[in-house]
């Protein structure tokens, strides 16, 4: 997770239950529609191969730390 991400999750927890509305109104604003987003997405199967290999190696792979 970035910071930013990290410091605007700790500033949501801290606004008054008062302005939660207002709050998520204006982060709404900021979202593209979920038939907006194109799939797959570009980053999807950019490794060669059917994925076996992948997933084969998945427990070492989150052993790793991938995704992080």
């Amino acid at each position: 997770m970035s910071v930013e991400r990290d410091e605007l999750m700790r500033l949501v927890q801290e606004l008054p239950e008062d302005e939660v509305p207002a709050a998520l109104t204006e982060v709404r604003r900021h979202l593209r529609p979920v038939e907006d987003r194109p799939w797959p997405s570009p980053w999807f199967a950019i490794a060669p191969g059917d994925g076996t290999a992948a997933g084969a190696q998945s427990e070492e792979l989150l052993r790793e730390g991938f995704g992080r």
